[in-house]
């Protein structure tokens, strides 16, 4: 297959460390090169520990931050809501800044202190990362936070096109991916062009087959698709079937024939954005 006829995209997981069998199946993958990036929930208090299974894969894929306002580890550091009450404030007035911006640099400390370097990019739980009040006070730390690095952590834009009747990815859309992007623009800040793998988590394993084979299709060159893959579905995980379903498929054969059927390599933001650079994220400069 010529080398031009394949789209690079970054195949990421989200969620490294909201529980322990999450981290364990996410590094799994990472070793036999299904996935290209992972997003990590800091709040969590499994990151502490988890931390170390990425160490075996450090340099092989992004590790960025899964910014959280929105689980049981945002209610538990103070800051959290439902995702309900988090999209009525986006949308009535939006969040304060300087609130804001104090919890996004709270994550962004956690990451760092256990990580020792900069992420390489930042998504967020549910979204979170283009609602109002928090997408402006992102860009603003982002840019400040890392002028010095030469590179600074890219962005996920949480935009898609609706397939079928599931509407989420145009309601995901609406809370404010093109206002994101502009700011990444304004702010000098990199951001992937596209979002692919959003679906309600119901189903069975065949469905989840047919849609990641359709999201293989569609998808761009700089894009992002997301997947929630976990060893083992663990007692009060809302979505903890489905990240079982995710896992078997991506570990197995019929994952991998479809990649190669669509011609799509799983690639880090450093091959595929135009202003990254194809290396491990650098150390943070010592204060």
């Amino acid at each position: 297959m010529p080398e031009a006829s394949i789209r690079q995209v970054i195949i990421c997981a989200d969620d490294f460390a909201v529980h322990k069998s999450a981290s364990l199946g996410i590094v799994q993958l990472a070793r036999v090169g299904r996935i290209s990036a992972t997003s990590v929930m800091v709040l969590s208090p499994h990151w502490a520990h988890d931390v170390a299974l990425l160490q075996d894969v450090r340099g092989q894929i992004d590790v960025g931050l899964h910014l959280d306002w929105t689980s049981d580890f945002a209610m538990a550091a103070g800051h959290g809501l439902t995702l309900g009450q988090a999209m009525r404030r986006a949308l009535l007035g939006g969040f304060d800044a300087s609130r804001a911006r104090a919890a996004v640099e709270q994550q962004l400390d956690l990451f760092e202190a256990r990580w020792g370097a900069a992420p390489d990019y930042v998504d967020g739980h549910q979204h979170v990362q283009q609602f109002n009040g928090i997408r402006q006070a992102l860009v603003q730390v982002l840019a400040r936070r890392y002028a010095a690095l030469p590179r600074k952590p890219y962005l996920r834009i949480s935009k898609s096109v609706p397939f079928g009747l599931n509407v989420k990815p145009a309601i995901m859309g609406a809370m404010g991916a093109n206002a994101l992007e502009k700011l990444a623009i304004s702010g000098g800040v990199t951001s992937a062009v596209a979002l692919f793998g959003i679906y309600d988590f119901k189903g069975d394993a065949a469905r989840y087959a047919r849609l990641m084979q359709h999201w293989l299709r569609q998808v761009t060159p700089g894009s992002i698709l997301m997947c929630h893959p976990a060893q083992a579905a663990q007692p009060g995980d809302p979505i903890g079937v489905a990240r079982l379903q995710e896992f078997a498929y991506l570990m197995g054969p019929a994952f991998a024939a479809a990649l190669q059927q669509a011609r799509v390599r799983p690639a880090r933001g450093g091959e595929v954005l135009a202003t990254q650079a194809p290396h491990p994220t650098p150390p943070l400069p010592r204060s």
